[in-house]
């Protein structure tokens, strides 16, 4: 394996815009079925509890693929690697629009979120073409385009579903993966960093994590907000079209725009890291996450509390996210997609977990439970934060 050179030449605007539009329309693929969870049993004649396992096959997908799929971005060339990757969600998506039953609803919803890792081959790509001065700004652009594709995902598929029905969200998804691939191949052709088997890129990713301890930091954080992040996501639709509020797919969807404090978030982390405030951000970042909780919980009989709730915790996860990824990135320049796989399978793993205990929680306890185990996580998060803090306090003294 060789080394990447440091980048001096700061990368262009419009190039990372092109990437964080990319990013968006992929990844929305993982988040169309979320609000739609209602509609979709009605469809299928299927409990709300299995459909539920639709979103969580997505997010099983999704890290399978970052397992898998990403790492061969040190290994391809890039852009070839993307576009074999957009035809395979393009055709999981047309799949998924014809299902037939929730159990094929789900292997193509699989299959998809396999897919879908585009963004995650696009975010290290995006970190090794920029100057070392921008690279987080650069990152938080990239990731503001991803989390507009999460928001507006709900939005689109909330508003197409209430106009044509809910198979129709994936039709439109399908169609804008042709539009994905075209921009791809607008992006600049890069050699690959490394030189080795498969099996050897996929071995060295278990290394980076036994040999960087900021890695492993960075992925414990990672995990545990996003773990509450499957929570929330996953149940938020069958508060809001159950009998409490009843409301239809297009109202849900629209709900989801006040988590626009995410990508929000996105930008002001990454220009902060930039400033060497990355390491501290991370503990107020985490806490956040588990604080919203406290409004979200309340927010059962009150939207206006449940949206403050909503933006707190995508303020929360996505202003940890950006962080950790300012802080392990600079770490390998040469194997930044197997870092970017170290952190985000593990991260993505995680979501999966917390979306099937979340429909757990849901059928036994109720929106209360979905609460309370959405805010235990980050609250371990920000305990261990506090230890890291110690450690490192005692190192230095």
């Amino acid at each position: 394996m060789h080394s990447e050179l440091p980048t001096t030449t700061r990368i262009n605007g419009r190039l990372v815009g092109i990437m964080a539009v990319i990013s968006g329309l992929v990844v929305a693929n993982s988040y169309y079925a979320q609000p739609l969870v209602g509609a979709i049993a009605d469809g299928l004649d299927a409990s709300t509890t299995r459909v539920g396992l639709v979103v969580t096959a997505s997010q099983v997908g999704y890290a399978i693929g970052l397992a898998f799929l990403v790492p061969l971005g040190d290994l391809i060339q890039r852009r070839k690697l993307m576009t074999w990757m957009l035809a395979v969600t393009c055709a999981s998506l047309v799949l998924m629009a014809v299902a037939p039953s929730w159990q094929v609803l789900a292997c193509a919803a699989m299959a998809a979120g396999v897919g879908s890792v585009v963004g995650q081959v696009l975010v290290p790509f995006a970190a090794s073409l920029a100057a070392e001065e921008e690279r987080g700004r650069v990152i938080g652009n990239v990731m503001t385009g991803l989390l507009l594709g999460i928001l507006l995902s709900r939005v689109v598929a909330g508003l197409i579903a209430h106009v044509a029905g809910w198979r129709a969200v994936f039709v439109v998804a399908a169609m804008l993966m042709v539009v994905a691939a075209l921009l791809v191949r607008t992006l600049p052709v890069v050699p690959p960093s490394a030189v080795s088997s498969y099996r050897a890129l996929l071995v060295s990713v278990v290394e980076l994590i036994r040999e960087e301890p900021v890695l492993r930091w960075r992925i414990v954080y990672g995990t545990l907000t996003y773990a509450s992040f499957g929570v929330f996501w996953t149940s938020i639709g069958f508060l809001l079209s159950g009998p409490g509020y009843g409301w239809s797919d297009a109202q849900i969807g629209l709900f989801t725009l006040v988590g626009v404090a995410g990508a929000l978030a996105a930008r002001l982390a990454g220009t902060l890291a930039d400033r060497g405030y990355a390491q501290r951000q991370t503990g107020w970042f985490v806490a956040l996450t588990a604080l919203s909780f406290v409004l979200l919980a309340i927010g059962e009989h009150n939207v206006f509390l449940l949206a403050a709730g909503v933006a707190l915790l995508d303020l929360g996860i996505q202003g940890t996210h950006i962080s950790n990824q300012s802080l392990f990135y600079p770490l390998r320049p040469d194997a930044r997609s197997r870092l970017n796989t170290a952190y985000m399978t593990t991260y993505f793993m995680a979501g999966s977990i917390g979306s099937a205990l979340s429909v757990l929680a849901y059928t036994q306890f109720g929106w209360p439970g979905v609460c309370v185990l959405g805010a235990s996580f980050p609250a371990i998060g920000f305990t261990l934060w506090l230890v890291e803090q110690h450690k490192h306090r005692n190192r230095c003294s």
